[in-house]
């Protein structure tokens, strides 16, 4: 979960998201093989963007473009997760900082274990952010 490789061009800790944390046909992140991910993440429009010139959204000229406000605006209304404040905040405090924030953020504090962004808790069920 604290690793920089798992956060995607969107500003998505793939760490903490549920078809990463399943046991079963584990997706390995945006990054990773596309072996076990859904047709959505394989077709993901944001990741393979052609404007998509660095790692993350945030350096382009178009930033925040319609693609990532939808995503953000979802992502905010069902699971209290902002792409857009993820990315201005990798811009803002690098990659290291954020990902050790994250690994704050997305643990539980009652048991420790791993906050699933739309589950909760992997481990007692019981927290969500």
């Amino acid at each position: 979960m604290n690793s920089a490789s798992l956060i995607a061009p969107c500003g998505m800790n793939c760490g903490v998201c549920m078809a990463y944390l399943r046991d079963k046909n584990h997706c390995p992140g945006c990054w990773g093989a596309d072996k076990n991910k859904s047709k959505s993440c394989v077709n993901c429009r944001i990741k393979n963007c052609s404007e998509l010139k660095s790692k993350f959204c945030f350096s382009c000229k178009k930033f925040p473009c319609e693609l990532i406000t939808h995503l953000d605006k979802r992502y905010r209304t069902r699971y209290n997760m902002s792409m857009i404040e993820n990315l201005n905040n990798i811009k803002k405090l690098g990659i290291k900082k954020f990902v050790i924030n994250e690994k704050l953020r997305w643990t539980c504090p009652k048991c420790g274990g791993i906050i699933c962004v739309h589950r909760g808790c992997i481990k007692c069920g019981k927290w969500k952010i």
